[in-house]
């Protein structure tokens, strides 16, 4: 079926969602521009991610937010609009964050990361089962080290994760559906989803930008 969901689609999303929260779209902060946004606040580093995460779990949570990407984004493969959509809010979210602790978005590694995080706890274990535990200041070091093998690993693995996650069931459990008319989308992000990715991607940045100020 054209529109059954496969591993290759969800790795094509992830991919194009990627590409357009970097580059930015028409209309729409790019995931640097948001971080900047929120750089210049007041507070520590982790108060302002919080406040970018909060953000995220409130107005970009609304229907009429994704309801706008529909006339914005083109998504390039056969996935439900609803996903591709959630997919793009989360992942720039996440690539705001790791820009926010000077990570480097045009790399391989730190795109892998955000990859990563998208799958919420389960980040934690894809990159334990490659020899990187988030959080440890000793282990965070191999993030710097991650090869083109074990970049490849962890997409490989978080595709198969998303893919049993926006399953029937998972869709219901990540998006909360609202009719929608000519293919404009319409639902809202789960919060608590959008919450829990946002804490990974704090977790895993921050150590990492801890990391590099031990190092230098």
């Amino acid at each position: 079926m054209a529109n059954e969901l496969t591993h290759t689609k969800v790795m094509q999303a992830l991919d194009w969602a990627y590409e357009k929260a970097v580059n930015g779209v028409a209309g729409l902060d790019s995931a640097e521009e948001m971080a900047n946004e929120y750089l210049a606040g007041s507070g520590t580093l982790e108060e302002k991610i919080n406040s970018l995460i909060r953000w995220q779990n409130t107005k970009a949570g609304t229907s009429g937010f994704l309801t706008g990407l529909g006339g914005i984004l083109t998504m390039p493969v056969t996935i439900p609009a609803n996903i591709a959509s959630v997919m793009y809010v989360q992942i720039r979210m996440i690539a705001a964050i790791a820009k926010m602790c000077n990570q480097d978005l045009n790399s391989d590694r730190v795109k892998t990361l955000v990859y990563a995080c998208l799958a919420g706890d389960a980040a934690k274990d894809i990159l334990k089962d490659v020899g990187i535990v988030v959080g440890s200041k000793i282990a965070t070091n191999a993030i710097k080290n991650i090869s083109g093998k074990t970049i490849t690993a962890i997409n490989q693995k978080v595709g198969f994760r998303l893919l049993t996650k926006f399953g029937e069931k998972g869709v219901i459990n990540l998006v909360k559906i609202v009719p929608f008319v000519g293919g404009v989308v319409g639902g809202t992000v789960d919060a608590v989803a959008t919450n829990l990715i946002g804490n990974v991607a704090r977790s895993t940045f921050i150590s990492c930008i801890e990391r590099d100020s031990v190092v230098n």
